[in-house]
């Protein structure tokens, strides 16, 4: 099968499992200039796994013995419901909302595997979802996936940046898209101006030990949130949305998912402060069981409400 046939073939195929879009691009080691750079600044904060695997994170063979190809799959997670807006609410990122997207879209992207192997028997290749150590932005830009927003996310013109990226890395030559060249922010800077902690210190770069979602995510959970940021938090307590919500191509464009797997449940969207405030173990494995919010652990959730707790005073919990 011609390489052009069989790309097309597998696009097609990636539609079929609810991706919006998929791309092709080369796989080749990336330039680890950008990346040195960001992690010599320690913008990294508790994320050691971002140094540690720095040379895996910049060459796909690393990962995939004679990687040749990377087909990049897009699928929207947009639902159109409000955020937690009262003080007494916890607001929790969209994508949170339904189930944990590395579960549905890893168990999608095996499918789209499994189905190049059929097309192309002895295929060699690996799914990735972003707990791998793939630079996925940048791979979508080359695949002509969109266009690297100044908030660090990856705009598309149909669907803003409402969306998942996950990978399929193949030892096969296929078709490959050109990469994505346009600029959507020109001098745009709503998503830098909004940021209430001044995670975005450039366009493009986040330093992550200010981020909110960090914070409420990733920083380890017996590490106290640094005192200068927890009046800016609001009511957050697993990850942000502001930058995006923002932007004016996610307030043009955002289109309403499909998929059943994120829509929100009903206690995930604007849970009670005091009803988490009090939550036991137990009842955080069953409620949050299949969900992103298990990431943060009942430890580090706790310490976010506590502190939107204080926040209260700002109107609708924020600032």
């Amino acid at each position: 099968m011609l390489k052009k046939e069989l790309s097309q073939k597998i696009k097609l195929r990636a539609a079929s499992l609810g991706f919006f879009r998929a791309g092709i691009t080369k796989a080749e080691p990336l330039d680890g200039a950008h990346l040195d750079v960001w992690l010599s600044r320690s913008f990294h904060g508790d994320m050691a796994y971002m140094k540690d695997r720095r040379d895996m994170r910049l060459d796909p063979a690393k990962l995939v013995t004679g990687a040749k190809s990377i087909i990049v799959c897009a699928m929207n997670y947009y639902t159109p419901f409000e955020s937690a807006t009262a003080a007494d609410e916890g607001c929790i990122s969209r994508y949170a909302w339904g189930d944990d997207y590395h579960d549905v879209i890893r168990a999608r992207l095996k499918k789209l595997l499994a189905a190049i192997q059929e097309l192309a028997p002895g295929t060699n290749g690996r799914a990735f979802v972003d707990s791998a150590p793939v630079m996925e932005k940048e791979w979508a830009v080359r695949a002509g996936i969109g266009r690297q927003g100044k908030h660090s996310n990856v705009i598309t013109r149909d669907y803003g940046s409402w969306f998942f990226l996950g990978e399929v890395i193949v030892d096969i030559e296929l078709d490959y898209d050109a990469p994505y060249t346009a600029d959507y922010c020109g001098s745009c800077t709503k998503c830098i101006d909004a940021c209430p902690t001044g995670a975005i210190v450039e366009p493009q770069v986040v330093d992550a030990r200010k981020c909110i979602s960090y914070l409420t995510i990733e920083l380890k959970t017996d590490r106290p949130v640094p005192e200068a940021l927890q009046s800016k938090m609001g009511n957050h307590i697993f990850g942000c949305d502001i930058c995006q919500d923002v932007c004016p191509w996610n307030k043009r464009f955002a289109q309403a998912t499909d998929e059943p797997a994120f829509q929100p449940r009903p206690h995930n969207r604007r849970p009670k402060l005091s009803e988490l405030a009090k939550m036991e173990i137990e009842e955080f494995r069953e409620k949050f069981r299949k969900s992103p919010i298990k990431r943060a652990k009942l430890e580090g959730v706790k310490r976010s409400v506590e502190i939107a707790e204080k926040n209260r005073n700002f109107k609708g919990g924020r600032q």
